[in-house]
């Protein structure tokens, strides 16, 4: 990211101590096409970390484009379940590739906290609609005219037959599909998946919160394809 760096607040950190954020910026403004006049006049109280401070919000999106991981995250949305957001803010931490938004168009947007802004959002009316798209995504192979080989849909839900996740190879390019809260994955989408997979328990609750059953997910594509962890 370019320098120079967003000044630190008296606490080390990013601003003053109990203040979101950053005030005003102190002196002579940095040069650069990045930078947002109005954030370094007023002060940048955004939900961002500190390497954007200041940042345009059309910059953000194309560093964070620069740089995108290649799994992607669907969620269906039959019921306006909070959950979604809990779940799409996890995928910008993660920097997904896209969001999918399967079913109602409007979603509860409360839990993202403004992270849905910097990811790129797709609708899709039905299951067959994603599972359409998903075979026309993907890295095309080798030669300058091949199609792309389309994208495995993973479900990720605690299902009779489903398999673990912590030892699943879960593969580059793929979607990563979650349920809502209580039902889980629709039966459509059961069998659109190339797979199911659940995450391991070991306590008396027979589930995991939704959005926390995304973030485990999550990371576990970041551990195996960032980090080279190979599973058992």
């Amino acid at each position: 990211m370019p320098e120079p760096t967003p000044p630190a607040g008296p606490d080390g950190t990013s601003g003053p101590a109990g203040e979101v954020g950053v005030g005003p910026w102190p002196g002579d403004w940095p040069a650069g096409d990045h930078w947002d006049p109005e954030l370094l006049r007023d002060g940048d109280r955004r939900n961002v970390v500190d390497g954007y401070r200041y940042w345009r919000h059309d910059a953000i999106v194309a560093d964070l484009d620069s740089r995108r991981h290649d799994f992607h995250v669907a969620v269906e949305n039959w019921g306006h379940d909070f959950n979604i957001g809990s779940v799409i803010r996890t995928a910008n931490a993660f920097n997904a590739k896209a969001f999918h938004i399967v079913g109602k168009r409007r979603w509860n947007r409360r839990g993202a906290m403004v992270t849905d802004r910097y990811q790129h959002e797709h609708h899709h009316p039905t299951v067959d609609d994603l599972v359409s798209w998903a075979a026309g995504a993907g890295t095309p192979g080798p030669g300058g005219d091949s199609q792309p080989l389309g994208i495995p849909l993973i479900g990720i839900d605690n299902l009779p037959g489903s398999l673990p996740l912590e030892t699943w190879d879960l593969p580059r390019e793929c979607v990563l599909v979650f349920g809502q809260e209580g039902p889980g994955l629709s039966e459509p989408m059961r069998a659109a998946c190339e797979v199911v997979l659940h995450i391991e328990q070991f306590g008396s609750t027979r589930s995991i919160n939704a959005g926390a059953a995304a973030a485990i997910a999550m990371h576990s594509w970041v551990r195996r394809n960032i980090f080279g962890q190979a599973v058992d």
